[in-house]
């Protein structure tokens, strides 16, 4: 072997043997160059997830979600361990109140979210060693385009007639009408079969055959979270409302002999001489229920229909006593007190209404009108008879009872 050889095979051994070193170095595998102690990654991790709390913490919906519930959605949970703080803050910084469960494994806010918000949520749990764990999540809300409500009266609490339909409006079409219906219900402590109607695509009645039974109560419950009610529109509603009904009012206004009779629970209490629609402006007939009540209010015939050559209103009456409305398109049972008291029980004279003796200012209780305003409840049933007129629509206000049965449920979705 030559010494050249020699030399390249000596700096070869050397390269090799430096590498060795090198490696050996870097792989921190050598137990006595580190004194004893083992330092390999593995033992490191371990280490570490020694030191990591065990509580799992779970925020729902996940992070970045979009089209979240306003009410179900926003929740926080924890597993091994138990939660020590939440915070919960919509897009302008506002704190959303919470309730914390008596184990303190889970939170939900406690008031309804607002649609079209962003809102984050900041979690901490520690776990039975006292060790801290956090989390965070942010996610918005279904935003008002891509979802309904529905408008219902009469509102919780109240106490109406024997005539007052649960009634819901929905400010966007439903195209999924079963759906919709299945989560909502109305129920009767009487034991009444309810059954609900269609009217269109954005309005849905519930009622009874007969009238309510008097002294029940009717709870309606809307389940409506998260049920799409159209492509891509989504229910919000969560709630029940409870109404209760009073006592058995019916008045019975005859055009012919121009007498208004009110019956309770079938019994004549008091009959009130009227003046119905003019044989040119005839009242409908039919069932009409009282859906809102004026202790004064504005009457403009240009708002229905009655103008003169000029435009205006044939009349404009900004003091009209003691007015309860019948239909939506404008019928009125209410106070009179421009026409002669000779007028009522004799003569029909009204643009269509029903009109009642009255005075001026609504202030004195001794006069027919303010006798039937104070005896009428929101849902009470006047029944139109002999006019000559068309029989008024059902969905002309909370006009139902003018469809028979099978009509009615006919108009159901499921």
């Amino acid at each position: 072997m030559t010494d050249s050889m020699r030399r390249r095979g000596l700096t070869a051994a050397s390269a090799l043997l430096g590498g060795v070193l090198v490696l050996t170095a870097c792989s921190g595998g050598d137990a006595d160059a580190s004194g004893g102690k083992d330092t390999s990654q593995a033992k490191v991790d371990e280490a570490a997830a020694k030191k990591s709390s065990e509580a799992q913490i779970t925020i729902t919906p996940k992070d970045g979600s979009n089209n979240a519930s306003i009410n179900n959605s926003a929740a926080v949970t924890v597993r091994k361990g138990t939660l020590t703080a939440v915070t919960m803050t919509s897009q302008d910084g506002k704190t959303v109140d919470g309730r914390l469960s008596a184990d303190k494994t889970s939170w939900k806010p406690s008031v309804q979210l607002e649609r079209s918000t962003t809102y984050r949520l900041a979690a901490e749990a520690k776990d039975s060693d006292g060790r801290i764990a956090h989390e965070n999540a942010s996610f918005t809300t279904v935003s008002p385009a891509n979802s309904f409500i529905g408008t219902f009266t009469p509102d919780d609490g109240a106490t109406v007639g024997v005539g007052m339909p649960v009634s819901i409006n929905f400010d966007k079409a439903i195209t999924n009408k079963a759906a919709v219906q299945k989560g909502i219900t109305v129920s009767s402590s009487s034991g009444q079969e309810v059954a609900c109607h269609w009217f269109n695509a954005n309005r849905m009645d519930c009622r009874p055959e007969e009238y309510w039974k008097e002294g029940s109560t009717v709870t309606l419950k809307l389940a409506l979270d998260g049920v799409q009610g159209a492509s891509g529109v989504y229910g919000v509603q969560q709630k029940t409302v409870t109404f209760h009904i009073g006592r058995n009012q019916v008045s019975y206004v005859d055009a012919q002999t121009k007498q208004m009779k009110i019956t309770q629970d079938g019994k004549v209490v008091k009959t009130i001489p009227i003046s119905a629609g003019s044989p040119e402006n005839k009242t409908y007939e039919g069932q009409m229920v009282v859906s809102e009540k004026f202790k004064e209010t504005r009457m403009n015939g240009a708002t229905v229909g009655f103008t003169d050559d000029d435009g205006k209103g044939e009349y404009d009456i900004k003091d009209v006593p003691h007015a309860m409305r019948l239909t939506n398109s404008g019928t009125f049972i209410h106070g009179n007190y421009w026409g002669a008291p000779s007028v009522f029980g004799n003569v029909n004279t009204s643009h269509g209404c029903v009109g009642l003796q009255d005075k001026k200012g609504a202030n004195d209780p001794s006069t027919p009108a303010a006798w039937f305003y104070n005896h009428t409840l929101i849902g009470d049933v006047v029944v139109v008879q002999h006019t000559g007129d068309k029989t008024v629509s059902p969905d002309n206000g909370l006009n139902g009872w003018n469809m028979d049965w099978a009509q009615w449920k006919a108009g159901s979705a499921v």
